[in-house]
């Protein structure tokens, strides 16, 4: 099976923490060269440092922040001016949680911005490359409530599925130029998003953060959570040659608490 993306370059969003930052380890491991894109250059910096360079990747940083579309297509832009981006990591933090009946419009706005429009921008940027070199994967980062939506979500749950369809129209119209689109789906991970989500339903419901940890990690079949690497891994794989029939589907990485196919 070939996994090799030596001479492949990654740009991976949302790449300083969490799943982000494990799926830029593992694509450089794999032999790509990554550009990480984050609000942080402090910790983009590091993390370009720590990346594997073992096969004569020159990594590299963007400095953005997606609720300024209009820097990020400036950007994006001039990255591409300098290099063709083989594979795109749509990767960018949850809104904050809530019931949907409580949110305000400007949460949706916001979240409808930072989610799809930026993913939209990215794709507009890094496509005509990906035609050109006769290779593209497009991996999105979301959530299994495209598939069920998750209590207390609601802002999320709504954007999240707009961005799902949004890829499989995508999926649809970019197959015919050799250009993958697909979705990953991870469910409790632990990252900084899952501690927050832990704290808010403790203080909600009264009880310690440890027993609402442990009322998720019963909830899932495999009784735990997944580390941000293990969500990586399914990214990578759809990021390599090995996956090039695979396109316009979600891919569940929840350790089966999704309840339906």
């Amino acid at each position: 099976m070939n996994i090799n993306l030596k001479g492949k370059n990654a740009l991976v969003c949302g790449s300083s923490k969490g799943i982000g930052k494990a799926t830029a380890i593992e694509l450089a491991a794999l032999g790509a060269t990554i550009t990480l894109i984050a609000r942080s250059a402090t910790i983009m910096s590091e993390l370009v440092r720590e990346l594997d360079h073992s096969q004569g990747q020159h990594h590299d940083f963007l400095q953005a922040d997606f609720s300024d579309s209009a820097d990020l297509r400036k950007k994006v832009h001039g990255l591409t001016l300098g290099k063709t981006i083989h594979i795109l990591i749509n990767n960018t933090g949850g809104p904050p949680g809530g019931a949907i009946i409580d949110a305000d419009t400007a949460a949706f706005e916001q979240a409808f911005n930072n989610h799809l429009l930026c993913n939209h921008i990215l794709v507009q940027a890094v496509v005509p490359g990906m035609k050109k070199e006769e290779y593209g994967r497009i991996i999105n980062i979301i959530s299994t409530s495209v598939k069920s939506p998750i209590p207390n979500l609601g802002v999320s749950n709504t954007i999240r599925a707009a961005v799902a369809n949004w890829s499989k129209t995508l999926a649809n119209e970019l197959g015919p130029d050799g250009i993958t689109v697909n979705n990953v789906l991870p469910g409790f991970t632990n990252t900084g998003r899952l501690d927050s989500i832990i704290t808010t339903k403790a203080k909600r419901q009264g009880i310690s953060e440890d027993e609402i940890a442990t009322i998720m990690k019963n909830s899932v079949p495999l009784r735990r959570f997944a580390a941000p690497s293990e969500v990586a891994n399914a990214v990578a794989f759809l990021a390599s040659p090995a996956a090039a029939y695979i396109s316009g589907t979600n891919l569940t990485v929840d350790g089966g608490r999704t309840k339906m196919l």
